[in-house]
C-alpha cells in the first residue's frame, strides 16, 4: 500500500531544537517536519518526501507504526497534531511509489 500522509503541530510545546530562539515568528513547521521525515527515514521503508506530503510504501500495519510514530515526535512541538492521510491500498503490489509515476511518465512520453 502507499500512504501519503501530513501530519504538524499546533498550540504550544517544546523549542525547536534546530532554531533555540522558537522560530521565526512565521508559523513555520520546519522543524517539527524534519522530526517526522526522520522517523519515516530510519523506518527503511521506500518513501518520497514532497512540499505538502510524505509518501510510504509498506504493509498496512508497518506504515501506520511510522505514522504513529512520527506523530508522537511531532506532537513535542505543539499541544495538537494534525493528521491528513490519503492511502492507495492494492494488496499484492510493491514498488507503487515509483510504478504509478513511472505509468504516467509512459504516457506522456517522458
Amino acid at each position: 500500500m502507499l500512504i501519503a500522509f501530513s501530519v504538524a503541530p499546533s498550540g504550544t510545546g517544546e523549542l525547536s531544537p534546530v532554531d533555540p530562539a522558537g522560530g521565526s515568528g512565521d508559523g513555520s513547521v520546519s522543524a517539527a517536519v524534519a522530526a517526522a521525515v526522520q522517523v519515516v527515514r530510519e523506518s527503511g521503508l521506500p518513501h518520497r518526501t514532497d512540499s505538502m506530503f510524505t509518501t510510504l510504501e509498506g504493509e498496512w500495519d508497518e506504515c501506520m507504526a511510522v505514522i504513529k510514530q512520527a506523530c508522537e515526535v511531532v506532537g513535542r512541538y505543539g499541544s495538537r497534531v494534525s493528521l491528513v492521510l490519503k492511502a492507495d491500498i492494492r494488496p499484492g503490489r510493491t514498488g507503487e511509489i515509483d510504478g504509478k509515476v513511472a505509468r504516467v511518465e509512459r504516457l506522456l512520453g517522458s
